[in-house]
């Protein structure tokens, strides 16, 4: 079992700070960095916080560490439609029924989709049930060929841009089911740039003989204190052309 000393020099390097760098940021003498990373001496649970907080490890590896230095977590981790939630819960349903008649959803860090809009149905015409059982996973459904992979003209262009976005999310908060879903669809093939011209990467569907050109962004919670806030996103698709506007007006209708 590692210390909570040995921890926070992981995260340090991860994060490719100094330990005077971190100790500036922090405001404490970069030989309390150095005797806490030690073991020689042990941090109170406010300085383990906030030590972690300058190192943006995330709530749930936060809980890891006051656990390492002997103390209680302070983190909950609790559903979405939990009573204490119920605020957030309410908010992300507001955005995700705002935002049709263009998808949008809510994905947990494994990319499982916790939520999704009536605008989501439109794509899973022909996609084989067993990707449909919950939890479904985005990132599957997306690349795997019984799913939407044989509907995306520029698959390899929309994997090169996630490929990136999930390296960036496990140097962060890496995690064996985050690694293993890396490996499946993403880790092999050749980055592909986007086009010059574009101003975000679209996503180019096919379906029927009609292109639907979408682009997408992505909105999590500023400061949670609760770790399912902290590994929620969502993520909200909108039109890059009148055609593909028009398509998903109609099916609103």
């Amino acid at each position: 079992m590692h210390t909570v000393g040995e921890l926070l020099r992981e995260w340090r390097h991860r994060r490719r700070i100094s330990q005077l760098d971190l100790a500036i940021a922090a405001d404490v003498s970069a030989r309390h960095v150095s005797l806490v990373e030690t073991g020689r001496s042990q941090p109170s649970a406010d300085m383990v916080v906030r030590l972690a907080e300058h190192l943006d490890v995330p709530l749930r590896e936060r809980n890891r560490l006051l656990l390492a230095a002997g103390f209680a977590p302070r983190y909950a981790e609790q559903p979405l439609d939990a009573d204490r939630l119920a605020v957030a819960w309410e908010a992300i349903g507001r955005l995700l029924r705002a935002h049709e008649p263009f998808p949008a959803l809510v994905v947990d860090r494994a990319w499982n989709i916790v939520l999704a809009n009536r605008a989501l149905d439109a794509f899973l015409a022909g996609v084989a049930p067993d990707l449909l059982r919950p939890p479904v996973n985005l990132v599957r459904l997306g690349f795997d060929e019984r799913g939407l992979a044989g509907h995306i003209v520029n698959l390899s262009e929309v994997r090169s841009v996630l490929r990136t976005r999930m390296a960036r999310q496990l140097a962060r908060a890496p995690s064996p089911e985050l690694v293993a879903l890396y490996e499946e669809f993403l880790a092999s093939g050749e980055a592909t740039a986007p086009g010059a011209a574009e101003v975000a990467v679209p996503m180019i569907f096919r379906f029927g003989g009609r292109e639907l050109r979408l682009f997408s962004t992505t909105t999590s919670f500023g400061t949670p204190m609760d770790i399912t806030l902290d590994e929620v996103s969502i993520e909200s698709y909108y039109p890059m052309d009148d055609e593909t506007a028009a398509y998903f007006r109609n099916q609103g209708t």
